[in-house]
């Protein structure tokens, strides 16, 4: 614990020497180039022409990193201090590679044009600060260099990835969301919402007690959940399919399923029987017109074959629990 509080903190850029801006601008370098390569690895396999893009991006990093070691030799020698961005308070920090993978393509082309910007900002504080015309020179070129990146990433996508490319993978991008978020969800929230009513409506007339019916509905969505969620990442692990993680289909299926259901068993835990039954049936309503929107809006399903399919199957589920009910 002393050995903590003990330990320096982190320093201002304003209190680094001008060898340990020097040796920060180096480090940083290296480490943009590195996650530029983790980009161009990320998306590589779907995204072949924006991974050619970072590749480039990587080599011009690799460029200005050189440039700096070749300074930081002729002014102060061939020891370069360790002075890392974790090191300097207010830095802008990095994603570690692990987390690129999760990346949407449009996502990793923000976080690019940030980290240029970050750059660029950095160059020019540290020019200001350097009393040496040389260095000086170096870094207000490379706050102009990392500038230019605003387009770098522009001017490469207009070699890499014209028109028609990039609308390509924007396209393959939804495509890939619609396979790995909306489909298994949309399921879910059709195979919750339709299949809990019959069981949540019978127990409601049958017993006429808003607890016992409470506990039905929360049984048969928490159940269906974990099935419909088990089975969607279970069924296909997504590499001949190209649906994408098992494990993100899964979750998005199992929680919109315990989702479709829960909706019209919550009204329950209020006690006044008919008060609770009528909140339930308009939240069922609510629940078939949502997920006959999203066939509409994701699916490209036509609106009224949705609403036949979805709204007219869920009135007769619903239907049938009320009449089983008061059997």
């Amino acid at each position: 614990m002393f050995s903590r509080l003990l330990r320096p903190g982190k320093r201002s850029l304003e209190s680094l020497s001008e060898q340990e801006v020097l040796a920060l601008a180096i480090s940083s370098e290296e480490d943009d180039g590195r996650i530029y390569l983790a980009y161009a690895d990320a998306l590589r396999g779907a995204y072949p022409h924006s991974a050619r893009v970072f590749e480039e991006m990587a080599e011009e990093e690799s460029h200005h990193r050189q440039m700096l070691i070749d300074r930081h030799i002729a002014r102060f020698g061939d020891r370069i201090p360790l002075v890392r961005r974790e090191y300097v308070r207010d830095f802008p920090e990095r994603k570690p590679d692990w987390l690129i993978g999760n990346m949407s393509i449009e996502r990793i082309r923000e976080q690019a044009e940030a980290m240029e910007e970050a750059a660029h900002r950095f160059y020019l504080t540290a020019a200001a600060r350097t009393g040496d015309a040389a260095t000086r020179k170096l870094l207000g070129d490379l706050a102009l260099a990392e500038k230019s990146h605003e387009s770098l990433a522009r001017r490469l996508g207009e070699e890499h990835t014209p028109v028609d490319v990039k609308a390509e993978e924007d396209e393959t991008a939804r495509r890939q969301f619609l396979l790995t978020y909306v489909q298994p969800g949309l399921a879910g929230l059709m195979d919750g919402s339709v299949s809990t009513l019959a069981p949540i409506f019978a127990a409601a007339f049958a017993t006429q007690d808003t607890w016992q019916t409470f506990l039905v509905g929360l049984s048969a969505s928490v159940g269906a959940g974990i099935s419909m969620g088990f089975t969607e990442a279970a069924h296909d692990d997504g590499k001949l399919s190209g649906r994408g993680s098992p494990l993100k289909r899964g979750l998005a299926s199992g929680i919109m399923t315990a989702l479709g259901g829960l909706g019209h068993a919550l009204p329950y835990l209020i006690p006044n029987f008919m008060l609770a039954t009528t909140i339930a049936v308009a939240v069922v309503f609510v629940e078939l017109w949502a997920i006959a929107f999203i066939q509409n809006r994701y699916m490209e399903t036509p609106f009224f074959r949705a609403v036949l399919q979805v709204v007219l199957g869920g009135s007769l589920v619903l239907a049938a629990g009320v009449l089983i009910g008061n059997a």
